[in-house]
Parts: structure tokens; C-alpha cells; sequence
């Protein structure tokens, strides 16, 4: 029984240790606002809303972006300059920001 235990905390250790810091990211965010706003609402169509999304799909999407293994003219080479503390960052700044969202009507 013990052993299964210390497999799953040795598999939690990484993720933990990836997890980024929301103020640094909103700094380096900057550089992101005119396509997704600081508050992480698109201001171009072709751009995706980045408030509240989950962090890990945000950390793996920049990731991907970075290393070429996802494809968009303008995020390859803006990702291209990330470290994997700013990826970390951005992703915990943009997933914190809360969105309420409302039904229509």
C-alpha cells in the first residue's frame, strides 16, 4: 500500500514544482495584451480568450507554440523567446483571472 502512495506523490512533485507565479506572468503579459487583452479577452477575432482557461492547457498550448509542434505565424515566433518560468507564469495569471459566465437572454 505504501508503495502506490509514494509512485503518485513522486508523479505530483513535478507538478508542483511547475507552477508559476500570476504576478510575474501579468508583467510579462504585456507583450500579450494587444491580441488577448490584459484581462485575457480576445481584441481580434482570430485571437482565443485566455481568462479562466485551465492552467495546464495553457502551459502545454504556449509550450507547443515554443517548440514548433502547434503552428500559428505570430504565436511561434512570440513563444519562441518563452522560458518554461514565463510559460508557467502566463499560465497562472491568465487561468486565475475568474470569468462569470451569463445565459442568454
Amino acid at each position: 500500500m505504501i508503495r502506490p502512495l509514494l509512485v503518485l506523490l513522486a508523479t505530483l512533485v513535478p507538478l508542483a514544482a511547475q507552477a508559476g507565479d500570476a504576478a510575474a506572468g501579468k508583467k510579462r503579459a504585456t507583450a500579450c495584451q494587444t491580441c488577448h487583452g490584459m484581462d485575457g479577452l480576445s481584441k481580434l477575432p482570430e485571437a482565443p480568450n485566455l481568462a479562466g482557461q485551465v492552467e495546464p492547457y495553457l502551459v502545454k498550448q504556449l509550450t507547443d507554440y515554443r517548440d514548433g509542434k502547434r503552428q500559428n505565424e505570430i504565436m511561434n515566433v512570440v513563444a519562441k523567446e518563452l522560458s518554461d518560468a514565463d510559460i508557467a507564469n502566463l499560465a497562472a495569471y491568465y487561468s486565475g483571472i475568474q470569468v462569470d459566465v451569463l445565459p442568454p437572454g
